[in-house]
């Protein structure tokens, strides 16, 4: 494989081949001196004395190399280390001293990887020490004390030969108590890449720069006109405030010839915090108030980015891999990438005040198979960025190939070195394990440029969220690299661009390459029928709304968040994001909704029913359109028919109420369906079902009450000719006793003092308003109002 291919091609001059030579070899003298020596220290170690080095695969002394510069020297530089050694054995150590060793040149790629990972064993080959004025010494280190060194030494001490990447060694030499004699007792290797008179084909280095974070925004917004942004936390604000990893990645980036690859959801993000926003705490949100950081971090990065080239990825950077493999096949899963892709250039352009690069996909970690490369052009990109550890040669190629392939379709991959790209990854918050990271790096894209007289382009892809530690060691190694003699800067779309090697590879591996370890991280497919579900929602919402725009843009984006390539690994947070936007989506379309109805009492061949259509929101909603259904048609008619619909518009924050014209064929009940629809025929809430309850007054009914009355009338006559008949009997009665013929009233009563005529007017006038009620005084012919609640039922207009 190229990754492994030696480091040829180099055409020094004899005059200094010959130079280089001689001096290297009156440096190994002394080495060759100490081999001569070798069965001499033998036969002394058959006689009970201990053998130049430990047994220990690494010695009880560790050495750090905390600092090495220049990182990349020429001749005149006076290279500098320093770091720390630590005893962490039981026995105190004496008469010890740090010293540097060069070993010989590194020949393949694949020896620094060997290198760098075995780079404390003490079995290994190591090289002699250079000159013994070149050491820091110590008269005793005492168990878990750490010790501080510092060494320089000019480079051309160093007696490095021809040009390419050499092992640097810091040891610690020493004895004990139980081993007194001088043995090396820690060491630490790292590189030298040394080309001091530079090259005439320099390699094209692209180096990526991403701003990415995870999701910070929530589909909720205030109900007010400005629509307030919500937060989902306020780790934002620490990522951009200063010391914050955003905002090292900005501060360190701009002074970096760099490509800055950037996700507009987290300028979006950023943009939003700059005016009121608020962050949900717990069940409630709060008022944000880091308004002047955003603002800050905003101005600073639109300063670095004036000048430079700026790739923007698909708004919330969504998951190609996922989207490939489990999403195709859920309908209207592409659309959401298609929309992701349109709001980019809007987004960055308003915000960062530049035209962004759109054309390009990045699927995680630079993995590819034909399935992913098939849906990361579907919205639009045609340049694939991937990673030559899933994209590998099949040629046999002796050297590292340019990025640009032509992978079919138009689209070509731009393959970015799988170990420049992961050189700074891991736990870097040690500054022994940056530099030797550094250090590492520029000899991989030494080793790179040494390999053949031709000169390509190379692209670096690293993580997509370096924490701090890893951004200060990828900055280091970026302001090494384009300040060395080997390498000169160079923009993605140029190395897109390069003309393509001929011997690179162009296959695309098969869905089954893809790395198990990525699968096992991918959004299930259950997460896409949801995303589909909730987008179902949101059309059939959209469509009744006077201004759809204030709940299309911020759900659409919330869609766009729910693909995230930030999810992967935190499939609870995920699930958790997905759900808060369904059901704050689902809160909103019902504050449009049918009023319940109780049970409606039809008495009557006809009358009309009333339903009520409620909105909550702040904005008007309509047309809609309300039907209601009659599930008894042969009892109950709804406008002659089975169903009757009227439209329906309702105004933000009011009711309105539609009246419908039954009829009514029978006595019972009948069940009546409620239920609006979209002005396309689908179905908006849920319906709203009641009974009515039909009480018609048939002819029979009237003929039954009609008889009943003129019975009553009837016993009524009968009742007052009989009163009549018995008083004039009493009335003859009287007369044929022999009484005087009675004395009209107005002439005086038959008594001088006048009593019985008082009492007769006085029994025949009418009562006072006042007057106490007397046994007498007739029922009244009006029942008492009633205090009972009325009936459940409800009375409908007639």
């Amino acid at each position: 494989m190229a990754e492994a291919a030696d480091f040829q091609g180099t055409s020094p001059s004899p005059a200094r081949r010959w130079l280089r030579r001689t001096t290297a070899l009156l440096a190994g003298a002394p080495l060759l001196a100490g081999l001569v020596q070798l069965p001499a220290a033998g036969a002394a170690h058959a006689d009970g004395k201990p053998p130049a080095r430990a047994d220990a695969d690494s010695g009880p002394v560790a050495v750090a190399v905390d600092s090495l510069t220049p990182s990349a020297p020429t001749d005149g530089d006076t290279v500098t280390v320093s770091g720390t050694v630590t005893n962490n054995g039981k026995q105190a150590v004496t008469d010890a001293h740090v010293g540097l060793r060069v070993g010989p040149e590194v020949d393949t790629r694949s020896s620094v990887d060997s290198i760098a990972k075995d780079s404390d064993d003490l079995q290994g080959s190591i090289a002699p020490e250079i000159e013994n004025k070149y050491t820091e010494k110590f008269s005793k280190l005492v168990p878990g004390v750490a010790e501080h060194f510092n060494i320089s030494v000019p480079a051309d001490d160093l007696n490095l030969g021809e040009d390419g990447v050499y092992e640097f060694a810091v040891s610690l030499s020493g004895q004990t108590s139980a081993q007194p004699w001088e043995q090396i007792l820690g060491i630490q290797r790292t590189f030298l890449p040394w080309q001091p008179d530079g090259s005439d084909t320099k390699t094209k280095t692209t180096a990526l720069w991403p701003l990415i974070s995870t999701t910070h925004m929530a589909a909720e917004t205030g109900p007010n006109e400005e629509q307030t942004p919500v937060l989902l936390n306020d780790d934002l604000a620490k990522e951009i405030s200063p010391g914050g990893r955003l905002n090292q990645m900005l501060t360190l980036g701009k002074d970096l010839d760099v490509t800055w690859v950037v996700d507009p959801d987290l300028l979006a993000s950023v943009d939003a915090m700059t005016g009121s926003y608020r962050v949900r705490d717990g069940e409630n949100t709060v008022a944000g108030t880091h308004q002047d950081v955003a603002k800050q971090w905003l101005a600073d990065l639109q300063d670095a980015v004036a000048d430079k080239e700026v790739v923007a990825l698909p708004f919330a950077d969504p998951d190609l891999a996922s989207l490939a493999h489990n999403g195709t096949d859920v309908t209207g899963s592409l659309s959401q990438l298609k929309s992701a892709t349109d709001v980019v250039e809007d987004t960055v352009g308003t915000i960062l005040h530049v035209k962004p690069s759109t054309d390009f996909a990045w699927p995680v970690d630079g993995a590819v198979d034909r399935s992913i490369v098939k849906v990361a052009t579907s919205a639009g990109a045609d340049k694939v960025i991937a990673r030559s550890d899933s994209l590998q040669e099949s040629n046999g190629l002796s050297y590292t190939p340019s990025a640009a392939r032509p992978v079919g379709g138009g689209t070509t991959a731009v393959v970015a070195d799988a170990r420049l790209s992961t050189a700074f990854e891991g736990d870097l918050t040690k500054a022994s394990s940056s530099t030797l990271a550094v250090q590492r790096f520029l000899a991989q894209s030494l080793g790179m440029g040494l390999q053949t007289g031709k000169q390509r382009s190379v692209v670096i892809a690293p993580q997509r969220m370096p924490s701090g530690s890893q951004a200060r060691a990828m900055a280091e190694a970026l302001r090494a690299l384009q300040g060395s003699t080997w390498s000169e800067s160079q923009k993605l779309g140029a190395a897109a661009a390069a003309k393509p090697d001929p011997d690179a590879t162009t296959t695309v591996p098969g869905t089954s390459s893809y790395p198990s370890e990525l699968r096992r991280n991918e959004l299930p497919r259950s997460a896409f029928e949801e995303i589909a579900r909730t987008q179902g929602t949101l059309d059939n919402f959209q469509v009744v709304l006077s201004n759809p725009s204030r709940v299309v843009t911020p759900f659409g984006r919330a869609l766009n968040r729910e693909m995230s390539v930030s999810w992967r690994g935190r499939a609870t947070e995920a699930e958790s994001f997905r759900e808060g936007v369904k059901r704050y989506l689902d809160g909103l379309t019902g504050r449009v909704r049918l009023i319940d109805k109780s049970e409606t009492k039809l008495s009557g061949r006809s009358a009309t029913i009333p339903v009520t259509v409620q909105n909550n929101l702040v904005q008007d909603v309509g047309p809609l359109v309300l039907r209601l259904t009659s599930t008894n048609p042969t009892r109950l008619e709804i406008d002659g028919a089975d169903y009757e619909e009227q439209p329906i518009s309702v105004s933000g924050g009011h009711s309105q109420s539609v009246k419908f014209t039954t009829s009514a064929n029978a006595n019972g009940r009948a069940t009546v369906i409620a239920q609006l629809y979209t002005m396309d025929g689908r179905k908006y809430g849920e319906p709203v079902t009641f009974d009515v309850k039909v009480t018609e007054i048939t002819a029979t009914v009237m003929l039954v009450i009609g008889g009943g009355v003129l019975l009553l009338v009837l016993a009524g006559f009968r009742m007052y000719t009989q009163r009549k008949r018995a008083a004039a009997r009493d009335a003859e009665k009287n007369g044929s006793d022999g009484s005087e013929a009675s004395q009209d009233p107005e002439e005086g009563p038959e008594n001088p003092d006048g009593t019985e005529g008082r009492l007769k007017k006085e029994s025949e006038a009418p009562a006072r308003a006042g007057d106490p009620e007397q046994p007498s005084d007739p029922t009244p012919n009006t029942a008492a109002e009633s205090t009972d609640p009325s009936g459940t039922g409800e009375r409908v207009d007639r």
